[in-house]
Order: C-alpha cells, then sequence, then structure tokens
C-alpha cells in the first residue's frame, strides 16, 4: 500500500489548464498531480552546526543562532516528521546536541572554532541516515582549532595552515559522501571569506552573509526553497 496523500485540487487542475488550455472535460496526466502533504517530499538529512564559542557572545550572535536552532527543531517535527535533524554544537572541541538540551546551551568559555571536528560529528550522524544529506554551519568565525592525534584540540589565532588543512579535509570528506555544506556567516572578516571561498569550491554548497537580525529568515527560507526545488525536481525527473 502506497504512502497516504492529500491531493492538491486547485494546482493540479491548474498545471492540466495551462498544459492544454481551457475547456471540459479537463485531462489530467500523472505530471499535473500536486500534493501538499510534506510526506510526499523528498526525505531530507539535516545537521545543524552551531557555533558555541565564546566570540559568538562577545559579538551579540549567540541568541540568534540558538533560536534558530530551536526554529529549525520545531519546523521539521511539525512538518516535516520524515526528514531528520541533528544538532552540533562546536567552540574548542565539537559534540552532540540533544533537542531537549537547547533551551539550556550556552556558549562555551574557551576561545577556539573548531570546524574540524564539527564536521567529523556531523558525518558520523548522517552516516546513519538516508535521504538528501546537508550540513547547515552557522558562524562568526574561521578554523582556529582542530584535534590532534591523541584527541586533544588545538587551538590557535590566526589559524596554522594546519588547521586549514585539516578543516578543508573534512569539506572533502562530506563532498565524497554526498554532503553539501552550506554557510551561514555572521560578522564575517577577511580569513573566514577567504575559508568559506575554498568550502563552497570543494563542496559546491552555498554561502550566506548575514546578520543577527536576518539569521532566522535567510535559514528557514533556505530550508524551505531546498525543499521545494528538490520536489519539483523530482516530480519532472
Amino acid at each position: 500500500m502506497g504512502r497516504p496523500f492529500n491531493l492538491s485540487i486547485e494546482r493540479t487542475v491548474r498545471n492540466a489548464i495551462a498544459r492544454v488550455g481551457a475547456g471540459t472535460p479537463v485531462r489530467l496526466t500523472p505530471d499535473d498531480f500536486e500534493v501538499d502533504r510534506t510526506e510526499s517530499l523528498t526525505r531530507t538529512s539535516t545537521v545543524l552546526m552551531v557555533d558555541l564559542s565564546l566570540s559568538m557572545e562577545m559579538r551579540g550572535n549567540f541568541l540568534a543562532a540558538k533560536k534558530v536552532a530551536m526554529a529549525m527543531h520545531s519546523l521539521i517535527t511539525t512538518q516535516f516528521p520524515r526528514d531528520f535533524l541533528g544538532l552540533v554544537g562546536f567552540g574548542q572541541t565539537a559534540r552532540e546536541l540533544r533537542p531537549e538540551q537547547l533551551p539550556e546551551v550556552s556558549w562555551d568559555y574557551t576561545f577556539g572554532t573548531n570546524i574540524e571536528h564539527a564536521l567529523m560529528v556531523a558525518r558520523r550522524m548522517l552516516a546513519r541516515q538516508g535521504g538528501t544529506k546537508q550540513v547547515i554551519m552557522i558562524t562568526d568565525g574561521e578554523p582556529t582549532a582542530h584535534i590532534l592525534p591523541d584527541g586533544s584540540p588545538y587551538f590557535s589565532y590566526p589559524p596554522t595552515a594546519e588547521t586549514v588543512r585539516l578543516t578543508l579535509a573534512q569539506v572533502a570528506r562530506c563532498t565524497r559522501e554526498d554532503i553539501r555544506i552550506n554557510t551561514f556567516m555572521l560578522d564575517a572578516t577577511g580569513y573566514l571569506r577567504d575559508f568559506v571561498e575554498k568550502l563552497t569550491q570543494l563542496n559546491r554548497g552555498r554561502a550566506f552573509f548575514t546578520t543577527p537580525e536576518t539569521l532566522g529568515d535567510y535559514v528557514l527560507v533556505d530550508f524551505l526553497d531546498q525543499k521545494r526545488t528538490r520536489h519539483r525536481g523530482r516530480r519532472s525527473a
């Protein structure tokens, strides 16, 4: 038995009329059908990576990022229940967050933006999921930390070439695993812009320059737009 769905009569008939013109009876083809249920959309597995480094609080960006994480969780659980949303917080190191922890999550009282470690955690989470896979990263800083062979974090500002190299190596692994990385930059410095340019060249994801005031609109609207784009592409395939 197939999955249940709600047919959008208005949009379906409009599609048929646009195809053959006005008149009765209206003859429908499979390509005319449009549905309203979110279950019909392509399943998306998303990991939202939120920068918890000290600079996020010092620059007034932390609360906006936290609100976006809570809004994303609410959106996906209520409107797209088949989707997966993982949460990763990262500062000098990265860690998986549970949705119920979000109201109490605070910034890290250490310096360091360990994007390398955050991507490691995100890749591990997405390896257990199906569908279209993506990482949404919210940050105000370039990578300034990475994980040493003994498992401890290394921090340096300005970033060392080794930190950038190891972080981009994780980006390349995401690309090979068909994980797209979309970056939302707050207070982007020259270092961050240069790094994100390299990231997008490797991964073919997208980058957005935003502010705490517009961050929520950017992230949520882009997520919904991409859902619709993938659905339209699948329907016309």
